[in-house]
């Protein structure tokens, strides 16, 4: 093909003592007119390129079946009402709801009636206790950067705000709703150049007052990179601070009894600090100092357990279990049913099996299991919600390959369990899901789920193998649609768990980061030499697929390895390992990855960083990287760097595209700038894995 040009500079550093080069350096500013006019190019290469993709429309027209469906959030009950946030069937964005007790339900907040352009999402949203307030956050263009206001629910007049420099902020209600706390970044005033993201702080805010009266909290002096969540028990006693550095799954948590303190200055003292653990306090409305909590955490259990304290003990060392850890299952979250229509208080624990949910019921007494909760299916349950001032119901979100999200509830007086709402859902082709075992190099035992219309290699097909592997995250059954749309067509998909990820607890997750980073690798690459050798697919049908740390799976996997992949897609994808520091929220991974400022941790970085891997004269892959420009979390920046450099390497023939779009992020967006990325990326691998393999594959 013929690629726009893209100068190579002869920049070679000298960091603690060894050459690195950086040929495309100036394409980390998207300002230069250099930049700018390559950008353009691609933009009109890729345009082209996808003008001649001749099933597009029809994928695409597919994928919007298939993505139709009613999807909404767990419930938040306060003061009577129902809080939750709905998107409906073809909507393009959710509808913040409310759930009268009279069974009546209305819209409460429309970010597509505020921005019919689409490009305004709904970050967060919290009731007040009362139910009679809400506070809620709006971005704009993808960049996560919202403002936060509070309406009144009754009248939609909006009482405070807007208030900005806040980014997906808890907020913690006093009673009565005369304020809350909050997590706002420093002005950018107060802060270096180039970190006006970071140096966040906890603060009190006063309805009516002005932003900048906010009582100072917590959070003064300590590191630029940490994050703080902030909560407040309901009856509006007991405030929580919990901090983790970075990414880092580990917490240290501060708590204080604002009735004994008063609010503006409240008595903090450490329950956990310094500790490699992750610990989340439950703490009941009336609880005493002397009244058992419960802790879910990981300390001592690294796949997690349920520990109980006082409050007035918590600081101790030594939590006795009341459930403890089992040693094939990962603990992800609890609730506790405790109203008066039940025989005896319960305590409900969700689990993870090998990325499979699971919810057992126990006695909240002594903790020994007294039954389970029957699921829909082999599939995902993300969290539990009780009724805060307590009761007998729970309400959980489940969803796997064939089911979109639902809302379930769940009755402890009779075990039953239904949907909570009617939900329209669009109508899947047959899938057989398998979930299977294969072995990384050095013997490590690796899970992959394998969708197809057979559940056996009949021959080999099309297939699309995605992973994440980073940060403790899972890969769990989920509905997406492009996992239908492509089994239908007749493809295989695989989605492998490998090490890095948290389906087998912190251990795994941290059997993939800093030093041992090329294990996550390592088990990717494995996953698609089982799928050719088992005979699901050939070297030539196979198509890698990751987004952001996914991306980096991704682009490790066909820089190591471009002999064993047909294409890839890497969307919003961290790709140079050694600048990555620099840019979008860079910094608060240093405990994942490590940092270049450090000799001997550059050296695991330069090892497998995608850019600093390509060599001239390899036949790579097909690549289609997708960014976005309103991406503040993994700057696209690394995409462009790479995509230069395999377009000046490659051997192959094969295409290397970038596909920018505007006015979206990382994350959110409207329905139906969702569905034109997934029929974009399906119809890519169309033309790589079937249109375009060859009469002799290169696997023979």
């Amino acid at each position: 093909m013929s690629y726009p040009q893209a100068q190579r500079l002869d920049l070679v550093e000298d960091l603690h003592g060894r050459p690195v080069a950086d040929p495309y350096r100036w394409l980390e500013d998207p300002e230069t007119p250099a930049t700018r006019a390559w950008s353009a190019a691609q933009g009109d290469l890729f345009r082209r390129e996808r003008d001649g993709w001749v099933d597009r429309g029809t994928i695409g027209a597919r994928l919007a079946e298939l993505a139709r469906s009613d999807t909404m959030t767990l419930p938040r009950h306060r003061g009577g009402r129902t809080f939750y946030a709905n998107r409906g069937a073809g909507q393009e964005h959710a509808v913040l709801t409310v759930l009268e007790a009279d069974g009546s339900s209305w819209a409460l907040l429309s970010p597509i009636q505020i921005d019919p352009s689409g490009s305004t999402t709904l970050e967060a949203w919290h009731p007040s206790i009362e139910g009679d307030l809400v506070a809620y956050q709006l971005g704009g263009g993808g960049t996560e950067e919202a403002l936060l206001r509070v309406m009144e629910v009754d009248t939609g007049r909006i009482v405070d705000g807007p208030i900005d420099r806040v980014r997906d902020s808890m907020v913690a209600w006093l009673p009565g709703g005369a304020g809350f706390y909050y997590v706002r970044r420093l002005h950018p005033d107060l802060v270096p150049p180039g970190q006006r993201q970071y140096h966040r702080r906890v603060y009190l805010h006063r309805i009516g007052t002005d932003p900048s009266e906010d009582i100072l909290i917590f959070g003064d002096g300590r590191d630029k990179a940490d994050f703080y969540a902030v909560s407040l028990s309901i009856d509006g006693r007991w405030l929580r601070i919990s901090v983790t550095a970075g990414t880092a799954r580990r917490t240290d948590i501060w708590l204080a009894d604002i009735v004994q303190s008063g609010p503006e200055r409240p008595d903090l003292r450490v329950v956990q600090q310094g500790v490699d653990a992750r610990t989340v306090p439950y703490i009941r409305p009336g609880t005493d100092p002397d009244r058992k909590v419960l802790l879910l955490t990981d300390r001592d259990a690294p796949r997690g357990r349920v520990a109980t304290t006082t409050l007035s003990d918590m600081d101790g060392e030594q939590w006795p279990d009341l459930v403890g850890e089992d040693p094939t299952a990962v603990l992800t979250d609890i609730a506790v049913l405790d109203g008066p229509a039940l025989d005896r208080p319960l305590l409900l624990a969700l689990r993870a099996r090998h990325a499979v949910s699971e919810i057992t019921i126990h006695d909240l007494a002594d903790g020994h299991c007294i039954g389970a909760v029957a699921l829909p299916g082999k599939g995902t349950v993300t969290h539990l919600v009780d009724r805060i001032e307590g009761g007998h119901e729970a309400w959980f979100d489940y969803s796997d390959f064939t089911t979109p999200r639902t809302v379930y509830r769940f009755d402890a007086r009779t075990g039953e369990v239904a949907p909570w709402l009617d939900q329209e859902w669009p109508k899947v082709p047959e899938m057989v899901t398998r979930q299977m075992v294969y072995h990384s190099p050095d013997g490590t035992p690796i899970r992959m789920f394998i969708l197809s219309t057979t559940g056996a290699p009949d021959h080999p097909r099309p297939l699309i193998l995605s992973g994440y592997g980073g940060f403790g995250v899972c890969q769990p059954p989920d509905y997406i649609p492009q996992i239908p749309a492509w089994i239908e067509a007749g493809g295989v998909y695989a989605i492998a768990n490998v090490r890095g990820g948290g389906e087998e607890g912190e251990d795994w997750h941290r059997a993939g980061i800093l030093d041992r980073k090329q294990n996550s690798f390592d088990d990717f690459v494995a996953a698609a030499d089982f799928l050719v050798a088992e005979g699901w697919t050939t070297h030539s049908r196979l198509g890698v697929y990751g987004g952001s740390n996914g991306g980096l799976l991704v682009g490790a996997a066909l820089t190591q390895h471009p002999e064993k992949f047909a294409a890839a897609v890497c969307s919003a994808p961290l790709l140079d390992m050694v600048r990555y520091e620099h840019f979008g929220l860079g910094p608060s991974w240093r405990r994942e990855f490590g940092t270049a400022a450090d000799p001997r941790q550059l050296d695991w970085l330069l090892s497998y960083s995608p850019y600093h891997r390509v060599r001239p004269g390899i036949a790579y892959p097909a690549v289609l990287f997708t960014v976005f420009d309103g991406d503040t979390r993994v700057d696209p920046l690394h995409a462009r760097k790479l995509c230069a450099a395999l377009q000046h390497a490659s051997t192959s023939g094969r295409p290397v595209l970038i596909r920018a779009e505007g006015d979206v992020g990382h994350s959110l967006r409207a329905l139906s700038r969702a569905v034109e990325l997934l029929a974009d990326t399906l119809a890519f691998f169309t033309v790589q894995l079937i249109s375009c393999v060859p009469a002799q594959p290169r696997d023979g």
